[in-house]
């Protein structure tokens, strides 16, 4: 069986938090270079975009001022053991040493109405998965709350059908409009219950942009979805053109006879994550 001390966590997380705010994701760096755009404004702000993802590696500073509350994925192996110390607790001493660290905005309240700060952006929104092997691997996805802010779940039911979920993610984004600090990256979540559907919704914006579900109908239903929100005109930083989002990515899971969940989690450009291993 595989040892992993907490302190090796928390290095881990710490690294991780820095790297994803700073580095922009190769694929979202391509696409933003790669839009057809005709309108000068909407080529100017691409560009600006490009431009500022370019600077933040090369300077080591943050892309955008909201720097997220973080959200951590843990995969960990069956055979994988945790030693020295409580597993959620490193994840948080990570976030919280990565967040000072890396001079990142602590923007996490420990009250939802009281709205005092924590001071050091704990707690961290934590998944944590059992998958076979000896693996144990982090991912920090930070997540800023314009774009939070614009998401959605609807609880639908089968006779909604794919219209119902295609009516669902198009209205989201027109009614998010330029909140979210367009071209955004849109994943949706389908199936499950309640609080799976949501969670498939965001991890859907782990997954590569230029990727396609392994179902055919999905794949399908992904570019179309896409082509649709592109067509809606809000283009780059609102001002109008034809890139609205650069990426739609769906997951979905099975579900209740009588249900059909579906979730729509909205990012930016910026859609920030990073993984490790240990």
């Amino acid at each position: 069986m595989k040892e992993i001390c907490v302190s090796q966590i928390e290095e881990l997380t710490a690294r991780l938090c820095v790297s994803a705010n700073i580095n922009l994701e190769p694929s979202i760096t391509a696409a933003l270079a790669e839009a057809e755009e005709t309108a000068p404004l909407a080529r100017s702000v691409l560009g600006q975009l490009a431009e500022n993802a370019r600077v933040a590696a090369e300077l080591r500073i943050p892309m955008c001022q909201d720097t997220g509350m973080a959200v951590v994925f843990l995969e960990i192996g069956q055979d994988a053991r945790v030693t020295g110390g409580g597993l959620y607790d490193a994840v948080n001493a990570g976030v919280a040493r990565g967040y000072e660290e890396g001079f990142l905005r602590k923007s996490v309240v420990a009250d939802p109405l009281r709205r005092v700060n924590t001071g050091d952006n704990t707690p961290a929104v934590i998944h944590a998965e059992i998958v076979p092997g000896e693996v144990f691997r982090v991912t920090v996805a930070p997540k800023g709350f314009g774009s939070e802010n614009m998401s959605a779940l609807r609880m639908l039911v089968p006779a909604d059908g794919r219209a119902g979920v295609r009516d669902f993610v198009l209205e989201t984004v027109r009614r998010a409009g330029a909140n979210p600090c367009p071209p955004i990256i849109v994943g949706v979540g389908v199936g499950g219950t309640f609080e799976q559907c949501a969670l498939l919704a965001k991890k859907a914006l782990l997954l590569d942009i230029n990727g396609r579900h392994a179902d055919p109908f999905w794949a399908e239903f992904e570019g179309e979805l896409l082509d649709e929100i592109n067509r809606l005109g809000f283009g780059p930083a609102g001002f109008g053109g034809r890139t609205t989002a650069l990426g739609l990515r769906v997951l979905t899971f099975p579900t209740h006879i009588a249900g059909l969940p579906a979730a729509v989690n909205i990012s930016c450009h910026a859609t920030r994550h990073a993984t490790g291993e240990l």
